[in-house]
């Protein structure tokens, strides 16, 4: 991808991302789509030998591509959207691949995160991949903002911390649509996970499935949970 056929606005926030960041775009392939998805290149200054599963706290999860993001995004690709106009919500979005792949299939996205220069990330990788009607919106779960209901959200490995499950279903309740659905992707070892889901099924019928990907000599199952309200 040559960064200099970016509109102006994104290649001037391409040349902001680089002075603090080693990036490059990275092409994504999800089925008969592609996202260029700007990625970090040099990670381990950003990570430090620290552990996903373990410090939670500390852990840059946006500056990694998920296999949760993957199967995710792959999942968004074979959706059509249930009804024309359909608008899609992504939180913690990250590198934002499941969003994009939505926007690629048709879906009004807004992809949103907690930090600027994420949504910086997202928009880059947004043009890069030739997509312009793709919303970014910083979303404190906290502060969650007023803003139209979505027919979807969605979210990878947003389930690492727990004292963030009440806020995080109060941002359902908030910005879901009465007849919306939530998918959640996360890997099977986030330990946090089903505490969630336990809280959730309260609100919310849940169904699961499980995916496995395989990379050289790694297997990952990511567990893909879809949440849709009690009435």
């Amino acid at each position: 991808m040559d960064p200099t056929t970016l509109p102006e606005k994104e290649y001037k926030r391409l040349r902001e991302i680089r002075k603090k960041y080693k990036v490059d775009f990275e092409p994504l392939k999800v089925r008969d789509k592609e996202i260029q998805l700007l990625q970090v290149t040099d990670l381990e200054p950003l990570l430090a030998g620290k552990d996903p599963f373990k410090d939670v706290e500390d852990f840059p999860f946006w500056v990694k591509l998920w296999e949760a993001a993957m199967v995710l995004a792959d999942l968004m690709v074979t959706m059509p959207p249930p009804k024309k106009d359909a608008t899609l919500l992504e939180l913690g979005a990250g590198l934002g691949a499941p969003g994009l792949a939505a926007a690629l299939n048709g879906y009004q996205v807004t992809i949103s995160d907690y930090e600027p220069h994420i949504l910086d990330f997202e928009r880059v990788s947004a043009a890069a991949s030739g997509l312009s009607g793709v919303q970014f919106k910083l979303i404190d779960w906290l502060k969650p903002p007023d803003l139209p209901k979505f027919d979807m959200i969605i979210g990878a490995e947003i389930l690492f911390r727990e004292e963030f499950f009440t806020p995080l279903l109060t941002v359902f309740k908030k910005l879901l649509a009465p007849d919306g659905v939530i998918y959640l992707a996360h890997d099977i070892r986030r330990k946090s996970m089903p505490k969630f889901l336990l809280q959730a099924e309260k609100e919310y019928v849940i169904a699961t499935s499980k995916r496995t990907m395989r990379s050289d000599d790694k297997e990952t199952v990511v567990i893909v949970s879809r949440l849709t309200p009690r009435h």
